[in-house]
């Protein structure tokens, strides 16, 4: 028995066209409550601003903004079908961005030029509305916020390839009262741009940290170029724009910028590779009970002294997660201790216990208690 074939309605282009007119409809009444409460928020927030204000306290609560964001991701993650929350997170850091900057535009400086990673750090802490001040080093960061010509300063402390970032150590030994008031946790996507085809490029240009980061999968992929160290990564796809044959290791936002195509996209070696920056400045963060100390400290030049330092921590249960030493300016064959453990220095419990590392140290300082960041990026 054949099969009856039943008609296909053919589609009713105006009946699709008036349901899209009627859905647009509803964004658009949508898109203006989303206005009228954003600038609701932001009046609210000024009020508080100006409290602050009139009764001389800081602007930028790290601690706070830590704890809407944390307050809305946990409600997001309660809708089904929801947006990412990557991107909640950077509609919610853009609009306190906007809100802290009707009460005060801070000027933040960085490790440039513009769309380098200290760059994207600092937009992924502070938002998009503050004033952005690229300078050429470390030590030049440190210098612009101790001099008060920068209320913060975003430099990196340590590459989970790399290691250490020695230059921001070396500073926080030359400027001990400069305070960590958060940090920066920034997954790092490298990838290779150029405006040349791939078998015709000759020369990859990128920071050294970007080099050695992506070093394997160059020797693979690229094994007739030569690999030449610049000053940024940014830098690097400056010169692939302007150079035939040139290709960069850096960031899409700078592909983006310098009209590079991006030939392969996250070339790094290490699928978790992530740099971990310290937003510096003059102002202690207050606690949030999800935070972290960074101390920098000497001991004795004598056998065990660093193990009986270290166990004050295991005595007082607190938890110590990371660790590194440094030459001592002081004296030959010495070194400077950098460390963090978990926990404020207002809780009662890390009071006891920094009571206790002071009696094994001949010299300790707390370079600052900060929220735990998550990783973004």
């Amino acid at each position: 028995m054949a099969r009856k074939i039943e008609p296909v309605t053919p589609p009713n282009p105006a009946k699709a066209q008036a349901l899209v007119k009627s859905v647009r409809n509803q964004i658009d009444k949508l898109d203006l409550q989303i206005l009228k409460l954003i600038n609701d928020r932001a009046s609210a927030a000024g009020e508080v601003g100006k409290i602050k204000m009139e009764n001389g306290e800081d602007i930028f609560s790290p601690a706070r903004e830590e704890e809407v964001l944390a307050n809305v991701l946990e409600a997001h993650s309660k809708y089904p079908n929801a947006l990412d929350a990557s991107t909640v997170r950077a509609v919610f850091r853009e609009i306190m961005s906007g809100s802290r900057a009707l009460q005060k535009l801070l000027k933040v400086t960085y490790l440039g030029p513009e769309y380098s990673y200290s760059h994207l750090a600092a937009i992924e802490r502070f938002g998009q509305a503050v004033e952005f001040v690229p300078v050429g080093s470390i030590t030049a960061v440190f210098e612009e916020v101790n001099r008060g010509h920068a209320d913060f300063g975003v430099v990196p402390v340590e590459n989970s390839t790399d290691g250490r970032i020695a230059d921001t150590l070396d500073m926080f030994m030359r400027m001990p009262q400069m305070i960590i008031c958060s940090e920066i946790r920034l997954q790092i996507h490298h990838n290779l741009m150029a405006k040349c085809e791939a078998k015709d490029i000759r020369r990859v240009y990128s920071k050294p940290q970007a080099i050695s980061q992506c070093r394997n999968w160059l020797g693979k992929n690229t094994p007739h170029a030569l690999l030449t160290e610049v000053s940024s990564t940014t830098t690097a796809a400056e010169l692939a724009q302007r150079e035939p044959g040139a290709a960069a290791v850096a960031s899409r936002q700078a592909a983006v910028r310098y009209g590079l195509r991006i030939l392969f996209e996250d070339i790094q070696d290490s699928a978790d590779n992530e740099t971990r920056f310290a937003v510096i400045g003059h102002q202690k963060t207050a606690k949030t009970g999800n935070d972290k100390t960074t101390l920098m400290f000497r001991i004795p030049h004598s056998p065990g002294s660093l193990a009986d330092a270290i166990a004050v921590f295991k005595a007082n249960k607190v938890n110590l997660a990371w660790i590194e030493s440094f030459p001592s300016r002081i004296a030959k064959n010495e070194y400077i201790f950098f460390a963090d453990f978990e926990g404020h220095i207002d809780d009662p419990k890390i009071s006891k216990m920094l009571k206790a590392f002071h009696d094994e140290c001949t010299e300790v300082t707390v370079l600052g208690s900060y929220p735990i960041a998550q990783i973004s990026g």
